[in-house]
């Protein structure tokens, strides 16, 4: 599957899905105007790689600055097949990353990961 490069806009986030190495970032705002638009067919795509691991790995790093809550719909959906694969034997790791003094989005990191058992999820504050 071809990587998949797209710069941040105002209104969407930077994705950098590399599909060979496994390893997808999210990055920036994300408050499209169609978020299934936007995202279904990216998502969809890593669904697929997904589902054609066989015990293998995946990181996928979220460093969102702001979403609003129809971007949040999509990543608890994300989450969900994340922890799927991960149920399933393969390696998958997140990585939320979050400016250290943004309580508000390491709020929202700590809440999903309250929901993931197989997937290993690691919060990463920076400064």
């Amino acid at each position: 599957m071809e990587s998949i490069k797209l710069e941040p806009t105002k209104r969407t986030p930077g994705i950098d899905f590399n599909f060979s190495a496994g390893t997808f970032a999210i990055s920036g705002e994300s408050y499209p105007e169609d978020v299934n638009k936007f995202f279904g067919p990216l998502i969809e795509q890593l669904e697929q790689h997904l589902q054609s691991l066989s015990g293998g790995s995946a990181t996928v790093t979220f460093d969102l600055i702001y979403f609003n809550s129809t971007t949040a719909k999509i990543l608890m959906g994300l989450f969900e097949t994340l922890e799927e694969a991960a149920a399933a034997g393969n390696a998958i790791t997140i990585a939320w990353s979050y400016a250290a003094d943004d309580s508000n989005m390491e709020e929202l990191g700590q809440e999903f990961a309250e929901d993931l058992v197989h997937a290993n999820f690691a919060m990463v504050p920076k400064s």
